[in-house]
């Protein structure tokens, strides 16, 4: 009867405690739309090169890896390299006699552009004329400015004006009126002159001159981190996992305008935290690397690094998965690599098959267009997935975390951990 009794409290025990585990876990479960909405925040700055914001992102996330358990591979959690980049850290005024131009909305400073403070006279070239003439036929004084509207231009010819203006921009300050939705980037080279894309809808009409206050930095030597996590597997292996996903966006054009950069890629950093937290919770039987790539917007610098600064052997690395824009999902996902890797594909593929959570498994063959593409040249078998959906947002000032539905962020999540689990 006392063994009896004995056995009872003592499975009420381990009940009691299983229960109060199992809520402090729940209790501490990452928070990926907490998450999202932080690195979105303005005191990333765009988690570019403004005021640091990608450093700041940087140990935002190791201590987030540190915090759910994820543990460094070497001394720290981070593998620092440099890079050049220009930036626009100050004043960014464009106006004219009529209008005041508003940064991210009405216009855009080119990438390359430098610096400029000064009133031009705006001398009007056709885009066919542009494209007839050397650089030596075109002669402007000292306060005057080329000016070309590329609205309404074919995508063939558009390509090669804005390869003659960017030229250009070597020898003339240059002014682009476009109809095209502004979407910015980040460049390694500044060139002697000015570039500035104007929505064609800002003007009420075409101004005779304008007034651009614009204050630029070209940083030489900026060192930036990639961010690295390990997950051991259940059994001691040398078989490992990449799961990756790049943390830094475009940052700051201007001291009062940044890009939240919350789909691309606020949202994939959240979606290897979540892997990640899962996956130490029950390991499986590859070790997993986690990774948050800095550099990717500047020319995939992150991921080149580390392909060749692996801290782990790459012949150890079975598989990796990048992961980018995780905020959306309505239509499903596109998987870069599909067409290299079918076995693989088609395993991503059953697994979904067997609960449709995914509306769309779409295939897409090879694109150097995110961090996977060095490991693949590298001989790293690798997918890159983002999502599909209606928010189009993308390296614009209203990819904002408010936009983001995460309508099958969850679902994606599922499909992810069952193929990392039935890989072979």
């Amino acid at each position: 009867m006392n063994s009896w009794l004995n056995y009872a409290v003592g499975m009420q025990a381990i009940l009691l405690f299983s229960l109060l585990l199992s809520f402090s876990f729940w209790g501490q479960e990452f928070n990926y739309r907490n998450y999202t909405d932080q690195l979105c925040s303005p005191g990333f700055h765009g988690r570019g090169y403004v005021n640091a914001g990608d450093s700041i992102a940087a140990e935002f996330i190791a201590q987030n890896f540190k915090d759910i358990g994820l543990m460094p591979i070497t001394e720290s959690y981070f593998q620092p390299f440099e890079f050049s980049v220009n930036t626009f850290p100050g004043e960014m005024l464009v106006y004219t006699d009529q209008d005041t131009l508003r940064p991210g909305i009405d216009f855009l400073v080119a990438p390359t552009s430098s610096g400029v403070h000064g009133t031009f006279e705006l001398i009007h070239f056709s885009y066919y004329k542009l494209l007839s003439i050397d650089q030596q036929e075109i002669h402007l004084s000292k306060n005057e400015a080329l000016l070309i509207d590329l609205s309404g231009i074919a995508s063939d010819t558009l390509l090669l004006v804005k390869k003659k203006l960017n030229e250009l921009a070597l020898f003339f300050p240059i002014l682009e009126l476009s109809d095209k939705k502004l979407t910015w980037s980040v460049s390694q080279d500044a060139n002697k002159y000015p570039y500035i894309i104007i929505s064609k809808e800002a003007f009420k009409e075409v101004p005779a001159e304008i007034h651009l206050d614009i204050d630029q930095k070209r940083l030489v030597s900026h060192v930036a981190k990639n961010v690295i996590g390990f997950c051991p597997a259940k059994r001691k292996t040398k078989k490992t996992l990449l799961i990756s996903a790049h943390y830094d966006h475009l940052g700051r054009m201007g001291r009062d305008t940044y890009f939240p950069g919350a789909n691309d890629n606020a949202s994939g950093t959240a979606m290897i935290l979540y892997l990640a937290e899962q996956l130490l919770a029950k390991p499986i039987k590859f070790n997993v690397m986690f990774v948050a790539f800095a550099g990717e917007e500047i020319g995939l610098l992150g991921s080149k690094h580390m392909s060749l600064q692996s801290p782990l052997p790459l012949e150890d690395l079975r598989f990796m998965l990048n992961l980018d824009i995780m905020g959306s999902g309505e239509d499903g996902i596109t998987v870069v690599n599909s067409t290299l890797f079918p076995k693989e594909f088609d395993l991503l593929k059953s697994i979904n098959a067997k609960k449709k959570l995914l509306k769309e498994i779409k295939p897409r063959g090879p694109a150097a267009n995110s961090d996977h593409y060095y490991f693949t040249q590298a001989g790293v078998p690798a997918f890159f997935i983002y999502t599909m959906g209606p928010n189009k947002h993308y390296h614009d000032i209203d990819d904002r975390y408010e936009a983001l539905s995460f309508a099958a962020f969850d679902e994606l999540n599922t499909v992810l951990l069952r193929f990392l689990k039935s890989i072979k």
